[in-house]
C-alpha cells in the first residue's frame, strides 16, 4: 500500500484504507445509474474517435458528483449528508422561479415551500463566495 500521509503510522493507514473499503462501489453506482456516466451521449457513427467522447462524458459526471458532494459537505444540512443526486435534484436543484423586475429591482420568485427557500437561504448563506 502506496500513501502520501507521512503523518500517519502504518497502522494507522491501514485502518484507514479498511475503512473506506465498499466505497468505491457506491459512488460507482451513482456515477453510472444516476449522473449518466455509463451512457454514451453522442458518439459520433464512426467508433474510432468514441473514446474521446466517452472519456469527456465520464469526466463530466465525475465533475457533477464533485460538486454535489462539496454542496452536501459544506452547505446542506447533516441530514442530506448521505443523500442521492435525485433526491437532491427534487429537493433543491429543481425549484421552479420566475425573475421578476419591478421598481428598478430584480427579484426572482420562487414556487417553492417556505422551509425548501430557507434550506436554499442557509446554503447559500455557507457557500464560500468570491467577490
Amino acid at each position: 500500500m502506496l500513501s502520501n500521509i507521512w503523518e500517519w503510522n502504518a497502522e494507522r493507514l491501514i485502518q484507514w484504507h479498511r475503512e473506506k473499503a465498499g466505497t468505491i462501489k457506491a459512488v460507482h453506482d451513482v456515477l453510472k445509474n444516476e449522473l449518466a456516466g455509463g451512457a454514451n451521449a453522442g458518439v459520433p457513427a464512426d467508433r474510432s474517435s468514441s473514446v474521446g467522447w466517452n472519456a469527456a462524458w465520464l469526466r463530466l459526471a465525475v465533475i457533477a458528483h464533485n460538486v454535489l458532494t462539496a454542496l452536501k459537505r459544506i452547505a446542506l444540512p447533516a441530514e442530506l449528508l448521505r443523500a442521492r443526486p435525485k433526491r437532491l435534484r427534487f429537493l433543491i436543484i429543481n425549484t421552479a422561479g420566475r425573475l421578476v423586475q419591478h421598481a428598478r429591482k430584480m427579484r426572482l420568485r420562487l414556487a417553492a415551500l417556505e422551509e425548501r427557500i430557507a434550506l436554499w437561504k442557509e446554503a447559500m448563506r455557507l457557500l464560500p463566495v468570491a467577490t
